[in-house]
């Protein structure tokens, strides 16, 4: 069951876990926004389906924060943020290696293929590039690893996974993208979002901690940076 951290009349923020679909996809999996109706019909006793606004994704193999909309007017505000930079969203990732800059903002052109769920970079030109940016920091290193901060300044599929991997530091037990191994979940975690309540207008954050009981994030001191 997914951990609900906070819910009101028009917004519902959750933990998605790791390897759950964030909607309901091919595999029939249970997914986390039918989990989150199923939460609510059961809570409030609903007959039949209860509304729940889709505002934005995490890739599967992601864990992390997520916020959901109770109203469609909710969803509507929200999605609005997204396109005006408003609602923020902050990774930690775990990386093989460290990166040649300790901070930096990377911009490069991605295309998906749908068929194989796979994401390359290709050049501007090509049919169905989409830009995708994000700034990193690099906060602590040890050993042949390093824990890193990602601010995403658009949301394509798997892109800190892809740009991360172009810089020769894809992130730990992610072998789709360069890493070597796989030896436990994708080191990958939404660990920060902020956004403006879609109604009061309060600036909201919301802050997860990632799995650090669990190897690579345990050798890591993560809660000094939250």
């Amino acid at each position: 069951m997914c951990d609900v951290i906070f819910e009101d009349n028009q917004i519902l923020v959750a933990v998605k876990p790791q390897n759950v679909p964030t909607q309901e996809d091919s595999s029939c999996d249970k997914d986390m926004l039918n989990m989150l109706k199923d939460y609510l019909v059961k809570k409030y006793n609903k007959p039949g389906q209860a509304y729940l606004g889709l505002v934005h994704r995490l890739d599967r193999p992601t864990g992390g924060v997520m916020v959901f909309a109770k109203t469609s007017k909710s969803a509507e505000r929200l999605c609005a943020q997204i396109k005006t930079d408003e609602f923020e969203k902050t990774y930690f990732t775990v990386v093989n290696g460290t990166p040649r800059l300790k901070q930096a903002t990377l911009v490069n052109y991605l295309k998906k293929d749908e068929k194989n769920n796979i994401v390359k970079i290709c050049p501007q030109t090509e049919d169905g590039a989409k830009e995708a940016i994000l700034t990193y920091q690099v906060l602590e290193t040890v050993d042949d690893k390093s824990l890193v901060k990602v601010s995403l300044q658009t949301g394509r599929s798997h892109q800190i996974r892809v740009q991360m991997a172009n810089i020769g530091c894809p992130v730990v037990n992610d072998v789709k993208y360069g890493a070597k191994t796989q030896k436990g979940n994708l080191a990958l975690w939404a660990t920060v979002l902020k956004f403006n309540h879609p109604v009061s207008k309060d600036r909201l954050t919301y802050k997860v901690t990632p799995p650090t009981d669990i190897a690579p994030w345990n050798a890591f001191n993560v809660d000094k940076y939250l």
